[in-house]
């Protein structure tokens, strides 16, 4: 009963169609000199692709995010596929994809 009136609650609080963000349940792991983190995205019973990517620059931690259209039943299969994503990203842009001095934007 208290599930049910959470959610005719959340239906009214403003949360944006349903979605929530998802707290990755693992720690970042390492590619190169970059950190990976998957943060997958709830949606309904499904969870989209999405992490970042974190870089320390010159004293300065850089952050690339991503979101894909992907969409998983599972959040551990969601993890595994938002760090293989994460190394494509890092492996096909090289040092370009922090080049920008950027602190932040997605990718």
């Amino acid at each position: 009963m208290a599930s049910f009136l959470s959610k005719i609650f959340s239906a009214f609080s403003g949360s944006s169609a349903g979605k929530e963000r998802q707290a990755a349940a693992c720690e970042p792991q390492l590619h190169g000199d970059c950190r990976i983190f998957a943060e997958p995205i709830r949606e309904g019973s499904q969870f989209r692709l999405a992490g970042r990517i974190e870089k320390d620059v010159d004293g300065r931690v850089l952050t690339r995010s991503f979101i894909r259209a992907d969409l998983f039943s599972g959040q551990d299969e969601a993890l595994e596929f938002t760090f293989r994503k994460a190394r494509q990203i890092i492996d096909q842009n090289g040092p370009s994809l922090f080049a920008d001095g950027e602190a932040s934007r997605t990718v």
